[in-house]
């Protein structure tokens, strides 16, 4: 296994300097070392990421690095392929992904597919690339290889990364949390709330794993969410087009900061196609806590005012439990399309399982539900 602070500093001594992208499970251990560096930006999502590079080398003539989640790698083809790619603009970068789904290993179903197919999309997109290898001596030869192929080249070069290649590495840098709220607790809450006709949409990571545990663990039958277990930051979207097909039925949207975040024109969007049953929830705790805790910037800047000013009729903020209720009940009334925003402790139980259903039956008993 590679020691991530070694291999970080490796890599600032081929000069490069920059870094950028998502936080991933496989990488936490090396994103939680360059956030304790300080030296890195944690982008609104991977194109994102592929851009703030693409800055920088044009800036200072550097290679840049950028890191993600192979299942993030879709956000980042347009960039790749219209604006780095060597017969356009010809930009070096370093791209670091995590290969969650590596064939032969076993992993959650939304990353199947697209680990199967990591290889085929950088072969397709004419991207060189290599395996990271746990060795360090090796490791460091693979990285001086990428970096002689980026010079000759001008292109990027990726490093997958297999689960497992790096050692334990905990982050010291913590997100300033003030509030008491558990995320777990309040969802149990909202659903026991909700009209009986109500659906919901969750978002990736650990709300939609909660959602499945809190209904089984209450006999509640799982007929009435759909589980957005990957496409992280579209949950909304889905809940809008719901929404929009089902004029009868109230929709929730379950959302996270760093997921509306990643996609936050979603949100124009949905304020102007004002459909009045969309109701939108942002659980926001201030952090990517699925893959490590990184920060996000969820709590420095206003969801209230970017609501309002993409049409959403009224929003709500609560901080303490307390409030929660004059809140809910004035945004469970209102006309859609509204948001709450609850802001929410970064913690959750140590064991949290995982849906015990396949996606296929998540969708069919959603889409039972709803008389399809």
């Amino acid at each position: 296994m590679l020691d991530p602070q070694k291999f970080l500093k490796s890599i600032r001594n081929q000069g490069i300097e920059f870094s950028a992208g998502v936080p991933d499970s496989l990488l936490k251990d090396f994103c939680s070392v360059m956030t304790d560096e300080g030296s890195d930006i944690i982008a609104a999502n991977e194109g994102g990421a592929i851009a703030l590079a693409m800055g920088h080398h044009l800036a200072t003539g550097k290679i840049p690095l950028v890191y993600m989640q192979n299942s993030g790698f879709g956000n980042c083809v347009n960039p790749l392929t219209s604006l780095a790619d060597s017969d356009v603009y010809s930009i070096p970068m370093l791209l670091m992904i995590g290969w969650r789904g590596e064939p032969g290993v076993k992993d959650e179903p939304q990353h199947v597919k697209q680990g199967r197919i990591s290889e085929e999309l950088l072969q397709a997109m004419e991207i060189p690339y290599a395996i990271l290898s746990e060795d360090e001596e090796e490791a460091v030869k693979q990285l001086a290889e990428a970096v002689n192929v980026m010079n000759e080249k001008s292109a990027p070069y990726a490093l997958l990364v297999r689960k497992g290649t790096f050692e334990k590495y905990k982050l010291q840098t913590k997100v300033e949390n003030p509030y008491t709220i558990n995320r777990e607790e309040v969802i149990e809450w909202m659903l026991t709330e909700m009209e009986s006709e109500a659906v919901i949409v969750s978002t990736t990571g650990k709300s939609s794993r909660e959602v499945f545990e809190i209904r089984a663990r209450n006999e509640m039958g799982h007929g009435k969410d759909f589980l957005t277990v990957g496409g992280m930051g579209h949950a909304s979207q889905i809940a809008l087009g719901i929404a929009l097909g089902k004029k009868d039925r109230p929709v929730y949207c379950l959302d996270g900061d760093g997921a509306m975040i990643m996609h936050m024109g979603a949100g124009a969007i949905a304020g102007n196609l004002s459909s009045n049953n969309f109701k939108h929830i942002l659980i926001n705790n201030g952090c990517h806590e699925s893959v490590g805790g990184q920060a996000t910037v969820g709590f420095s800047i206003d969801f209230q005012k970017i609501a309002d000013a993409s049409g959403y009729k009224q929003t709500w903020l609560v901080e303490k439990m307390e409030d929660l209720n004059k809140a809910w009940n004035q945004f469970l009334k209102a006309e859609g399309p509204v948001m709450l925003e609850v802001r929410t402790t970064e913690s959750s139980r140590a064991d949290l399982g995982r849906p015990t259903t396949t996606p296929v039956q998540n969708k069919e008993a959603f889409m039972k539900n709803l008389g399809v």
